[in-house]
């Protein structure tokens, strides 16, 4: 049974008990029933979860609201959460004891049976809760008693968190949870208190359930699809954990912490957000209305331990001729465009590229959210901006591109180009500026010069074919593509030259290439400026581009492999 307190508008109370599950609305087949045009004719469902009360929203034009936010869904609904829909102010709790009550309608008291949904879990097995155990169960629920009773004498709602340093967070929300534990009398005589303080702290301060997945050296992404569905990749395979976030707008609260001190914002206005971590790692997040499920969250973590060369030849990504091909490349000043398919090791290649830039260059790089960690003394990082709360303010990465040709740079990094900067792009690697790396998101090296000049017919110039095309061969001189293998491997499946305009097409020359069953060959020809450079004192070495098999052993995927 659920125990509904209501208040109106002209500060009328109503207490009812209604069994769960129980839909809210005007309609007439509503179990409770506002009848006002500002609530809707089906608006919302109260249900439960195992030991949980959940709220959803049914997709409802004035939407539902707890505690001043409009939520998709509120999982749990705890006693304290204000649930406003229409004119009525709704408090819910389960009801003790639970016994048959004569109706639950705020007008009419019967609820209609036979129209009343059960929990929606996603419609397929993989978003719904891992099944728990009764001591699971038990321990979420302490969890949430715990971490409802911290913000309520921390009172984290209305604390300006970017002004306070983490630890300083930290220790005064582990004070406080230390009386609270002392005094909590439901607390099981065996429960780990030490355990069940520290999740209930890093859910409260920190990044909850997330915590010991950021530490793990085998965990290389994070995906919370919603508060407690929770998946990681390891090995280059997807896991589904165990661990859970104790309620929706406890992943509401770890995005708001993450996002925050970058100056970023979300919310139902600006519902999706690009963000790191201090470590680099990058974070994407989406939050109802576009979420369906809840609150979701990605992290692409950044690995502790700079990859160098030596690493990715190690792990089978690309063989030792192509290793130093690709350093001798950068070293003499050829740009390289990076493409392949999502989490196929673009910007760790990209990473590892620059170094072998010379020390005494400057090099800027400019990225829609900073992931980059050049290890480079001369280096200036520039990173785009959203808009703020009203609409202003927005500097892109077209406008940064255009800025750093003023900032007398020797080599320009764009982290990924994915619109009208493309063309500024090599508009700067064909005027004094060459050298410069970019990455961009192709399954070919053929799709990935058909993808520039898409992206250079964004800028809106009015710009023949023939000409973006031109553009495009005189600029680019090596594509390298990378991909992700079914076993979770990242490799270098190709290198190749562009080498020139024929016919009104661009013409690629392959270098290097990886086949499955064969390993890392040479494609048997010299790139066409081998000559200029042999005339500069830097000899190929011809063996390297032989049609000579080169095995490399086969690894397991590791975190040093990923993007």
């Amino acid at each position: 049974m659920l125990k509904i307190e209501m208040t109106f508008e002209d500060a009328a109370t109503r207490c009812l008990d209604i069994p769960a599950p129980v839909l809210i609305g005007r309609g007439a087949d509503c179990g409770l029933r506002i009848p006002t045009w500002r609530v809707g004719r089906q608006h919302a469902r109260l249900s439960r979860e195992e030991a949980d009360i959940v709220l959803e929203d049914l997709g409802t034009f004035a939407g539902t609201v707890v505690n001043g936010e409009r939520v998709a869904r509120h999982a749990p609904v705890l006693p304290d959460d204000e649930i406003l829909i229409g004119p009525c102010r709704l408090r819910v709790s389960l009801a003790e004891p639970e016994s048959p009550a004569p109706g639950g309608n705020a007008e009419a008291a019967s609820p209609a049976s036979g129209l009343l949904d059960s929990p929606r879990t996603g419609g397929d097995s993989a978003a719904s809760p891992l099944p728990q155990s009764a001591p699971s169960r038990h321990r979420l629920h302490d969890r949430r008693r715990l971490h409802a009773a911290l913000l309520s004498a921390l009172d984290l709602r209305r604390r300006d968190v970017a002004g306070m340093s983490d630890g300083t967070l930290r220790a005064e929300a582990e004070r406080l949870l230390t009386h609270i534990v002392a005094a909590d009398s439901e607390l099981p005589a065996d429960a780990d208190r030490v355990s069940l303080c520290r999740d209930v702290l890093d859910e409260a301060v920190g990044l909850g359930p997330l915590e010991p997945l950021l530490a793990a050296a085998d965990v290389t992404e994070i995906m919370v699809n919603r508060y407690d569905e929770i998946y990681v990749e390891r090995g280059g395979r997807l896991w589904r954990q165990q661990a859970a976030f104790t309620s929706e707008q406890s992943v509401r609260w770890v995005i708001e912490r993450i996002v925050t001190p970058l100056g970023r914002r979300i919310d139902e206005s600006s519902p999706m957000v690009d963000a790191r971590l201090p470590d680099g790692s990058r974070v994407h997040a989406v939050i109802p209305p576009v979420a369906m499920k809840g609150a979701s969250l990605t992290i692409r973590k950044f690995p502790r331990q700079r990859p160098q060369m030596p690493d990715l030849i190690a792990l089978g990504a690309l063989s030792n001729p192509m290793a130093q091909f690709l350093a001798l490349c950068v070293r003499m000043r050829k740009n390289l465009v990076v493409s392949g398919g999502t989490g196929a090791g673009k910007t760790t290649l990209l990473n590892i590229l620059s170094n072998e830039i010379p020390d005494g260059e400057r090099v800027v790089t400019i990225e829609d959210a900073a992931e980059l960690r050049l290890n480079h003394g001369h280096l200036v990082g520039l990173e785009a901006r959203p808009a703020n709360q009203e609409g202003r303010g927005r500097i892109d990465i077209r406008e940064l591109v255009r800025n750093a040709l003023r900032m007398r740079p020797d080599r320009i990094v764009v982290g990924e180009c994915r619109g009208a900067e493309a063309f500024d792009m090599l508009t700067a690697m064909n005027t004094g500026h060459e050298g410069s790396l970019t990455t961009l998101h192709a399954n070919s090296p053929r799709d990935a010069l058909a993808r520039l000049e898409s992206m250079i017919l964004m800028a809106g110039l009015d710009l023949p074919l023939s000409a973006v095309r031109e553009h495009i061969a005189a600029s680019v001189d090596i594509v390298v593509q990378q991909a992700r293998l079914t076993d979770g491997r990242r490799v270098v499946t190709s290198i190749v030259e562009v080498s020139g305009m024929e016919s009104g097409r661009i013409q690629l020359q392959d270098l290097f290439r990886h086949d499955r069953n064969r390993g890392f060959v040479g494609c048997g020809g010299l790139p066409s400026f081998s000559q200029e450079w042999a005339e500069q004192g830097v000899m190929l070495d011809t063996a390297w581009f032989s049609d000579a098999t080169i095995r490399v052993p086969a690894v397991a995927a590791s975190p040093l492999g990923q993007p």
